[in-house]
């Protein structure tokens, strides 16, 4: 039995196609690349949660992010030792090609982002 988790991501692209994503290395999941986004907090809609992780994440609190919902995307996974099969609201936006802004080093350290860049 999996535990259920509800999350928002952001694809962030910019004027030449790129997209923007974080590296990460989970002791249970591993190196892997991801969308800025996180878990929904209570009563949040996706897009809501979308739009407050892209800001925590990044720094940019310019983003417009489409209102409609790109794809949806079902995973599982180990989080603290719990089993999760997490449904994801994937969002689209355009940015200019730029960093993150502002000081991110504590939201990066607990979120386990090692790096970030533009693919």
């Amino acid at each position: 039995m999996r535990t259920p988790g509800r999350a928002a991501r952001v694809a962030v692209l910019d004027p030449a196609g790129a997209v923007f994503l974080f590296r990460y290395d989970n002791p249970e999941v591993g190196v892997h690349r991801a969308m800025p986004g996180g878990g929904m907090e209570p009563g949040e809609s996706p897009l809501e949660a979308a739009g407050r992780e892209v800001r925590e994440e990044t720094g940019w609190s310019d983003l417009v992010i489409e209102d409609g919902v790109l794809c949806l995307w079902e995973h599982d996974f180990t989080r603290a030792g719990v089993p999760v099969r997490q449904h994801e609201h994937i969002y689209l936006a355009y940015a200019p090609h730029r960093e993150p802004a502002g000081d991110l080093t504590a939201a990066h350290a607990e979120d386990k982002i090692e790096r970030w860049r533009w693919w």
